[in-house]
């Protein structure tokens, strides 16, 4: 096979990672290849040849997306003049579904035999539903992470779709005991590591930290030590040192990585913000509680989108509902802190929860290959697919 030409536009620091891993995949099957697009600091140093900064168009937040917006229009149109006259084998997107879009609609209306696949199925099976059968005319073939989604897009007639398997499992045996001291503080219900995270966005912290710690003032783990651990970010251990205030002291605050996976592998129970957390605590075998709020506005207007019958990722996967949500008015201090409790002893709820994540590994396993090696088959057929025509 000649060299391949792919094109990949990565709008966001999660996507430069996955398309990094594709490029080393396609690199381990032998496959040489130039490589042009959008991306940050993974994808080139696999040597893409980005076409301007990533942080130009990794924004989030209504805010800050209107203040960019003349600079996100004109990079839209720059990246698919530039894939247009450099005509690759296939256009890969990641994520950053607005962005990617539109530059995926700008490709194909122009040079309509480049193949295009979208990695990360946009979650149009818990909301507006319509935009799988938008994508069909643009995307031949969509990557997915979770499971149940290819099943989804035919359902609801959008582009064919492959489960590739979440990134997480490739990264199982960090999260997961490694050492039998580790194991052992794991099981302990004398000396207990828990978990509290209240979400890595500002707005989450200042709406659910302070849910959070009410809920567990209210715990009563037994045993002699409760070790109470928030893993964050770098950049938000001055806000939550201000917001713990008194509780400060009682509290370890770790944004350091290799000092939070070695929390995780011990951790016996978390506290958790709804969302991709929720799958890598269940991957790692923590048992947790979730909770989400918003402003009451918000909530009206998800309450008609949304139709999804669980907001957690581990139960969509599961099809039950084993990991207990509060959502909204039920996220109140003494619902949080009863379910939690629960969790902080040998109780059959722990257990539930337990042998559920067991299960949901075998359903997320792909046996015999990493998600970044079956996301690399896909789009060397496609690419040789397109050759052939």
């Amino acid at each position: 096979m000649k060299v391949l030409r792919v094109a990949v536009v990565a709008g966001e620091a999660s996507g430069d990672q996955l398309g990094a891993s594709l490029l080393r995949a396609i690199t381990a099957r032998g496959v040489s290849y130039e490589a042009f697009g959008v991306g940050g600091e993974a994808l080139a140093a696999e040597g893409l040849k980005t076409l301007f900064p990533q942080s130009d168009i990794a924004v989030m937040g209504l805010g800050p997306v209107i203040r960019k917006l003349p600079l996100i229009i004109r990079r839209i149109r720059e990246t698919a003049r530039a894939i247009i006259a450099a005509k690759p084998d296939i256009l890969v997107t990641i994520d950053a579904p607005d962005f990617c879009k539109r530059v995926a609609k700008r490709v194909r209306a122009a040079a309509p035999e480049i193949p295009i696949v979208h990695w990360v199925c946009p979650s149009v099976w818990a909301w507006r539903p319509g935009r799988a059968p938008a994508m069909r005319p643009y995307i031949d073939h969509v990557l997915c992470l979770l499971p149940f989604e290819p099943a989804a897009l035919a359902r609801l007639k959008g582009p064919p779709g492959t489960y590739v398997g979440h990134p997480l499992i490739e990264k199982l045996g960090d999260m997961r005991p490694q050492t039998p001291e580790e194991a052992a503080r794991r099981a302990s219900l004398d000396h207990q590591t828990v978990l509290l995270l209240p979400g890595s966005r500002m707005s989450e912290l200042h709406r659910l930290l302070p849910l959070i710690l009410k809920a567990k003032d209210l715990a009563r783990p037994p045993g002699d030590t409760v070790r109470w651990v928030i893993p964050t970010l770098p950049h938000l251990v001055p806000t939550i040192r201000t917001m713990l205030g008194a509780n400060l002291d009682g509290i370890e605050i770790i944004a350091e990585k290799q000092g939070k996976l070695a929390a995780m592998r011990e951790a016996r129970a978390a506290l958790a913000a709804s969302g991709t957390v929720t799958l890598e605590l269940a991957l790692a075998g923590i048992p947790m509680v979730a909770t989400y709020k918003v402003a009451n506005w918000e909530a009206a207007i998800a309450r008609r989108l949304i139709t999804a019958s669980s907001a957690i990722l581990p139960n969509l996967v599961l099809g039950e509902n084993v990991v207990p949500e509060f959502i909204q008015e039920v996220a109140t201090p003494e619902n949080l802190g009863r379910s939690f409790n629960m969790l902080l002893t040998d109780s059959p709820e722990l257990r539930a929860q337990q042998a559920a994540f067991t299960r949901l590994e075998s359903l997320m396993r792909m046996e015999g290959a990493a998600p970044s090696e079956l996301a690399a088959r896909v789009v060397l057929d496609l690419a040789a697919k397109a050759r052939e025509r």
